[in-house]
């Protein structure tokens, strides 16, 4: 599937924008609280083996690597789109971790803090772009407010999931409960209540977060500490065997493409704007 020209309605010519995200589908929410899960636990792991230095190259170099590698494509590529939101699930570790290691900011301030960041992001989209519908990333600009959205979820996730987990002692399987329940409310609201989409979708997306690493912190952190005491290493690698094998389906059968692997675009934008209607 290439962008091209083609004739529209009264041979006006247009432009098949290809859209660079996904199409919203249940292995969408899979491949998210994995990666979620897996970006935690391989931060975690990285910063308390090797130490602060290394951890910030090894995620800033997996970050710009992975965003460039992803602004180059034309269109939406599952492993290259998979794979830039992996290295943002590290590195939004690292950024709210790394505010409260090592500046020593308390999780009530980072979440707050990225909270702000995330709402002026959305409110710079909303008056750039008129829409923040994902479904319209078709544009460097969308791309990079995208992305920059994504960033500052993961970023609020991990620190809202260590606000409630440490600050408000819950622990970290509390929780996971608790964020499982939070992120049927957009469902359930959406379904019977007619929510907005856009909104719900965002709700969702940013509650995966906390839900991901809670999970993932769980399953990692001692049992001293109410883990289970499997490592965040082993975790991490635990995680990345579903993810690629999720990945690998959605790849291999075009779910996650509108129209299927193949198939038309979904968007046609007009070339110029014309006064007739």
């Amino acid at each position: 599937m290439r962008s091209g020209n083609v004739s529209g309605r009264l041979g006006q010519p247009v432009r098949l924008a290809a859209i660079k995200v996904p199409e919203i589908t249940v292995w969408f929410w899979i491949a998210k609280v994995l990666t979620t899960g897996m970006g935690e636990a391989l931060a975690d792991f990285t910063y308390f083996r090797y130490g602060k230095v290394p951890t910030g190259v090894f995620g800033a170099v997996l970050l710009i690597g992975a965003l460039v590698l992803q602004f180059s494509w034309r269109k939406y590529n599952t492993w290259v789109y998979w794979l830039a939101v992996t290295a943002v699930a590290v590195t939004g570790t690292m950024a709210a971790d790394g505010l409260h290691l090592v500046i020593g900011l308390p999780y009530w301030q980072t979440t707050a803090l990225y909270g702000f960041c995330l709402a002026v992001i959305f409110i710079a989209w909303y008056l750039t772009e008129g829409t923040l519908s994902i479904h319209s990333i078709t544009t460097f600009r969308r791309e990079a407010f995208y992305w920059a959205t994504v960033g500052a979820t993961f970023a609020l996730g991990t620190a809202l999931g260590d606000l409630t987990a440490v600050t408000f002692h819950l622990g970290y399987f509390s929780s996971a409960v608790l964020f499982l329940v939070v992120i049927a409310v957009p469902a359930v609201a959406h379904w019977r209540f007619g929510m907005n989409p856009v909104l719900a979708f965002w709700f969702a997306y940013t509650i995966t977060r906390p839900l991901g690493a809670s999970i993932a912190d769980w399953l990692g952190i001692t049992q001293k500490l109410g883990g289970l005491g499997w490592g965040r290493g082993n975790v991490a690698m635990l995680l990345t065997v579903p993810i690629i094998v999720v990945v690998a389906y959605m790849a291999i059968s075009g779910v996650d493409v509108a129209g299927g692997r193949g198939g038309p675009p979904p968007r046609v934008e007009p070339r110029a704007r014309h006064r007739a209607a």
